[in-house]
């Protein structure tokens, strides 16, 4: 092996859970740059600040669309992020209504 191990994270102090989506799969729709570095962004500042979530979970969804001659690919990563409790500061997050942010309890 490369020095990695695969281990199985404890996930019973998981009380909380946010989703951060970065891109998107509707070509109609597409995600401007601003979104993803918004988005991007927010993940950090999850992955940060106190209380520090960690990521518990992957989503990733490819589309491929012909118009005419012209093929577009586009890409969606959603990040499940876990936390001991609810950051206080995400409240504010989600008042904001952010279209690439979604919380909820466990």
């Amino acid at each position: 092996m490369n020095g990695q191990e695969n281990t199985v994270a404890d996930l019973s102090e998981v009380a909380y859970v946010v989703r951060i989506s970065v891109g998107g799969l509707n070509p109609n729709y597409p995600n401007t740059e601003t979104e993803a570095t918004q988005a991007m962004e927010f993940l950090n500042r999850c992955l940060t600040e106190m209380p520090k979530g960690r990521i518990i979970g992957k989503e990733m969804g490819v589309g491929v669309f012909q118009f005419g001659e012209h093929q577009i690919t586009t890409q969606k990563i959603t990040y499940h992020v876990g936390f001991k409790r609810q950051p206080h500061w995400l409240i504010e997050e989600a008042k904001n209504r952010k279209p690439w942010l979604k919380v909820g309890s466990k």
